[in-house]
């Protein structure tokens, strides 16, 4: 590039011929003496080695020649000052290009390098050429680094050392050689070409910011160096970088043209940070919906604390994805487990608070509530330190009065539990490479729509996804793995779990875990888990199961369908009842089990696959479905598919409603239950009073509250086998524990019949 041919910008000052009246003895500004009227300073026309040229004496310690028109200086561009120069007599001097910088009001620009290398004359009659480069970047062979802020510049030379000598000056010409610093004008442009310094001090945003509007269109390549960036820099063209930038924390680096992880890491240089600031373009630039990691693969020392790294966005709530790499925990203290014990009180009516809580400014947000009567995946929502009070994510069963309790604060991969609400994000195609260090998310206490698929969490210490408050509202988990980090251990030495929720409508779908001590902890209502497979079983022969699957409120409406339910169960309770004996609501109800896989193998006789867990008095099944079911055992048979778990109450079977168990396949099961029931009864005795008898395989072990139907399949016949067509009345809920029926016929009869009962209303 060459401004004087492509702009027409003008360089070359007039030669001395023209006049002495443009050449300053000062700083060339306007109202400097010029060499005009000087008797020391004269125009030769004929010397033998220059033809015309400038002669002057040496009467000052510097003595300055300026042009005093104003040579520009363009952003990128680069000038080259050159003068010839032999001494005459006397004295001789040294000499160097010099100049002075201006800007804009035709300021002067303070800092700016405005001489060159000096030269001394050696010998008299002997020609010397002098030289020097002038630009607004600090690039090699570059002499005079004037910045962005030069818009123009006096040039000339000086002459230094003793006075008294006489010299001659050639006419000094200055030309643009700009094409000698940059690789390709026509597709880039350099930040050191608009005054970035690459000191590592400098604050060189403006530089940056300078480029980007010059580049209409090309690359911006940010060349060997460390820059500074005091301010948050957007770029609106490609970036390509050579060096590397440093910022503040709350400051932001946005590449809008190219977008993606990589070009952050080469932008920073480390993995961590670069992942840091990507994330924070992410919620900080309307441009892109998507941080795409282009499969790199970071390692992380410590919990990535999400609003740490974005101070200023507290809450968010538009779509924004991180797709396609992998996180990996390197394994540090940084990933230990917080454990503190404080006292508090919990009073049931205010269920979600603790109060009177000592120590509670060390107890950190998100942390895992331990105690008596406290439910499983109970988290420290929120700290009030003024109050001494902890706001808690759900309610516990039995803690009424004064305690120790323990707080575990897991640590997690990514953790947005700084944020008030994230909503509308989605992780999607990303490993989470726990190694046993570490949990892998833990989401904002608000929020709706937190989505994660096709993800990979593997190894986790304690927890997969975490929900400590209601960001995990409408959440939905699609398509992942939940690989444990607990493989070989007996299923009663494991503790971690792959998921919990708190909130309504989640969707667990299509994912697949592994030997967790539970596969998923839902609370809230409305969830749908379909297509999964969780396995958690182990080698102990007789061996005992966790639940896979665990619901911990009564009131759940879920459907649970088409899962493959290995070697664990789904347990449902309502262990988040602040006072758990029924008094009013729904009671257990609105659940839907249906066309799952069960399957277990070498398990415990009494192991089950459905249980249900009353934690208080007066509870009763509302609205159960129990359908297309396929149950197996292997290497041993098992008692019963279903059972009620009575550790703190039994079920009140004479309030269940609307119950149907039916349609399911049953394998090394000893008791095939199902409801309605269909007895097939032979009375071969003569009796008034016939005795229908469920043999145990009505559900839960309930009782029975209504015969549907008695068919006579054979005769019916009196005493004097005289066929009678008279039909019985049928009493429910009859013998010791009433889950008998009974006909009562006109007389004495005999024969066969198929009764229908049922546990329900």
């Amino acid at each position: 590039m060459n401004k004087t041919i492509t702009d027409g910008v003008l360089l070359m000052p007039p030669e001395f011929e023209a006049g002495l009246d443009v050449w300053s003895s000062g700083d060339g500004t306007p109202g400097s003496d010029t060499y005009d009227t000087e008797e020391f300073a004269a125009y030769v026309p004929s010397d033998q080695d220059f033809g015309g040229c400038l002669e002057l004496l040496k009467t000052e310690s510097v003595q300055q020649l300026r042009y005093m028109g104003e040579t520009p200086l363009l952003p990128g561009c680069y000038l080259q000052i050159k003068a010839k120069i032999k001494a005459i007599s006397g004295n001789l001097p040294a000499v160097r290009i010099a100049g002075w910088a201006g800007g804009a009001g035709g300021s002067h620009v303070d800092g700016a390098i405005e001489v060159g290398p000096t030269t001394t004359l050696a010998s008299y009659g002997d020609v010397v050429e002098v030289s020097a480069i002038v630009g607004t970047g600090l690039r090699n062979g570059v002499d005079m680094v004037w910045g962005g802020a030069a818009l123009y510049g006096h040039f000339g030379l000086d002459l230094t050392g003793s006075t008294g000598g006489v010299v001659r000056i050639d006419d000094i010409e200055i030309v643009d050689i700009t094409s000698a610093f940059l690789r390709d004008m026509m597709s880039m442009v350099d930040v050191r070409d608009y005054g970035a310094v690459g000191d590592g001090i400098t604050d060189d945003s403006a530089a940056f910011d300078a480029a980007d509007d010059a580049a209409n269109g090309r690359e911006v390549l940010v060349s060997g160096g460390t820059y500074y960036l005091g301010e948050s820099v957007t770029f609106n063209s490609v970036v390509r970088f050579e060096g590397t930038v440093i910022m503040p924390t709350d400051k932001m680096l946005i590449l809008t043209k190219n977008f993606d992880l990589p070009i952050y890491i080469q932008a920073f240089g480390n993995e961590e940070l670069a992942f840091k600031k990507a994330f924070q373009a992410l919620l900080n630039n309307a441009d892109h919906d998507s941080l795409d990691m282009c499969g790199r693969k970071i390692t992380i020392s410590e919990p990535l604390d999400v609003f740490a790294a974005i101070p200023n966005k507290s809450s968010y709530a538009t779509r924004r994805v991180i797709r396609n790499g992998q996180i990996e925990a390197s394994g540090t203290t940084a990933w230990d487990t917080e454990v503190t014990t404080s006292n508090a009180t919990y009073v049931a009516s205010d269920s979600r608070t603790l109060s009177n809580v000592s120590n509670v400014a060390n107890i950190p947000v998100g942390s895992l509530v331990e105690g008596n009567g406290v439910g499983r995946e109970i988290y420290v929502r929120s700290i009030d330190v003024g109050a001494g009070k902890i706001t808690l994510n759900a309610p516990l069963f039995d803690a009424e009065g004064t305690q120790n309790f323990t707080f575990r604060r897991f640590k997690y991969l990514i953790d947005f539990s700084g944020m008030s609400s994230l909503s509308k994000f989605t992780l999607s195609e990303i490993e989470f490479q726990c190694n046993s260090v570490c949990s892998g998310i833990m989401l904002a206490p608000n929020g709706l729509i937190f989505h994660v698929k096709d993800c990979f969490f593997t190894r986790p210490k304690d927890r997969g996804i975490t929900s400590s408050g209601d960001g995990c509202q409408g959440m939905l988990i699609d398509r992942c793995q939940f690989l444990t980090s607990e493989d070989s251990l007996d299923v009663s030495d494991r503790s971690s779990i792959a998921i919990n929720t708190n909130a309504n409508d989640v969707k667990l779908r299509n994912n697949r875990a592994t030997k967790f001590y539970h596969f998923a902890v839902l609370g809230g209502a409305n969830s749908v888990v379909m297509g999964n497979h969780f396995f958690q079983g182990d080698s102990v022969s007789g061996g005992v199961r966790s639940a896979g699957l665990v619901l911990a409120d009564e009131h759940t409406s879920t459907v649970v369908n088409s899962n493959y339910i290995d070697n664990c169960f789904i347990e449902w309770t309502n262990e988040r009842d602040s006072t758990p004996d029924f008094s009013t609501g729904y009671s257990f109800s609105a659940l839907s089990i249906g066309d799952n896989v069960f399957l277990s193998g070498d398990v415990a006789s009494w192991f089950s696959y459905i249980v249900v867990k009353p934690h208080g008095s007066g509870h009763f099944l509302n609205g159960v479905s129990i359908t297309g079911n396929k149950f197996r055992s292997l290497n041993g048979t098992i008692d019963r598919v279903e059972r009620v778990d009575t550790s703190f109450a039994d079920l009140d079977f004479s309030r269940t409603k609307n119950v149907l168990f039916n349609g399911n396949s049953f394998h090394a099961i000893s008791k095939q239950v199902t409801n309605p029931l269909r007895i097939k009864h032979t009375q071969s005795s003569n009796a008034t009073t016939w005795t229908i008898d469920t043999d145990d395989e009505l559900p839960f072990g309930g009782r029975v509250r209504g015969v549907d139907s008695v068919v006579a399949t054979d005769n019916i016949r009196n005493a004097s086998s005289v066929n009678k067509f008279s039909m019985p009345i049928t009493h429910a809920e009859q013998g010791a524990n009433l889950d008998q029926a009974t006909l009562v016929w006109e007389e004495a009869m005999r024969g066969d019949v198929t009764v229908v009962v049922r546990i329900d209303e």
